[in-house]
């Protein structure tokens, strides 16, 4: 087995064990040589003369002489070691790079100082760097790694809230429900499938993606606004990343309210599930469906147009989604001539 080469932290840990080894071989050398002046000095008074002595150690006789007067080796650090060439502007600007990104070893923010006009290199970088770990002004990557594991990182919301419990809907648009399901068209092929359904007005609206990023319900959201006969205010979706980032942004850029479920709480996106149970049963379970999405997609549109416009509805007393709203608008108008 060939061993090319380690990894960063593997070899950090093998550095640290090299120089605890070290100070412990020192001390054992002082012990080494101790023993054998005492073996040397044994022999001598035994009646041997110092050099046979010394011969019958194994060492020579100006080593054992050294020594007897020390047996602690002598460090090999200079004496005049050489001063640091560094300024106090390239440690703080190293400083503040460290901080900003403190998984960047010294290779990464040489290159950022030399774009601030530093003139560096990274072995100056790297004793930068454990100067200032030394001082405890910056974490050691290893400290950072076996901290990291203990926080899982996760996106953060910044536009939607959550769903208030005294909130219901009572027009069309007002709360639409948003969700996804996992479908398997033919052997090592999945969808995923993006359902709207306004529980008011039981309207419908459905797109099929290959995967349930953020990016793929931002494009589904067109598809959504553009489908329903009425103006959508508000969203209403679970904890899914899907719902993050992208969408969230582009249902602020729209002026509509999102509104997150709280944890645990699936029935709340009841309506939504349920409409989910149709496009599983009456759609993807009865016809012969392609798997390419462009294929897929346009008999979507047209089952939901079915759902919409042709298929009656328990809930809405045998209507239609549509006939329900033709009669809730005649109704409203109905009302607004009588006052």
């Amino acid at each position: 087995m060939q061993i090319r080469g380690l990894r960063r932290s593997i070899y950090r840990a093998a550095s640290l064990a090299s120089r605890l080894l070290a100070a412990k071989s020192s001390h054992n050398e002082a012990a080494r040589r101790r023993d054998a002046v005492a073996r040397w000095r044994q022999a001598v008074r035994n009646g041997l003369t110092v050099k046979t002595a010394a011969c019958a150690v194994g060492h020579s006789l100006a080593k054992l002489y050294r020594w007897e007067k020390q047996a602690q080796p002598k460090s090999k650090r200079p004496k005049s070691p050489r001063k640091t060439t560094w300024t106090t502007a390239l440690v703080q600007a190293v400083e503040a790079l460290r901080l900003e990104e403190p998984m960047w070893g010294r290779a990464k923010i040489a290159v950022k100082l030399n774009e601030q006009g530093f003139n560096t290199s990274e072995a100056t970088v790297g004793r930068i760097i454990a100067h200032l770990v030394r001082r405890g002004v910056v974490e050691p990557v290893p400290t950072i790694r076996k901290a990291a594991k203990t926080k899982k990182w996760s996106a953060k919301r910044r536009f939607a809230e959550r769903l208030p419990k005294h909130l219901k809907a009572d027009q069309p648009g007002q709360i639409v429900q948003i969700d996804t399901v996992y479908v398997t068209l033919a052997p090592g092929k999945h969808i995923k499938h993006f359902t709207a359904y306004d529980p008011v007005a039981k309207w419908t609206a459905a797109q099929a993606f290959e995967r349930a990023t953020a990016a793929s319900a931002a494009r589904f959201l067109d598809k959504l606004v553009a489908d329903m006969p009425f103006p959508v205010t508000g969203i209403q979706v679970d904890g899914g990343s899907e719902f993050m980032a992208q969408f969230e942004t582009a249902c602020q850029a729209r002026g509509i309210k999102l509104y997150v479920l709280p944890p645990k709480s699936p029935e709340i996106n009841g309506g939504v599930e349920r409409c989910n149970s149709s496009w599983r049963y009456e759609f993807y379970a009865v016809y012969d469906l392609p798997a390419r999405l462009d294929q897929l997609n346009p008999l979507i549109d047209a089952f939901q147009h079915r759902y919409n416009t042709w298929r009656p509805h328990g809930a809405l007393g045998g209507l239609t989604p549509a006939q329900y709203l033709q009669a809730r608008q005649a109704k409203e108008a109905s009302r607004s001539h009588m006052s």
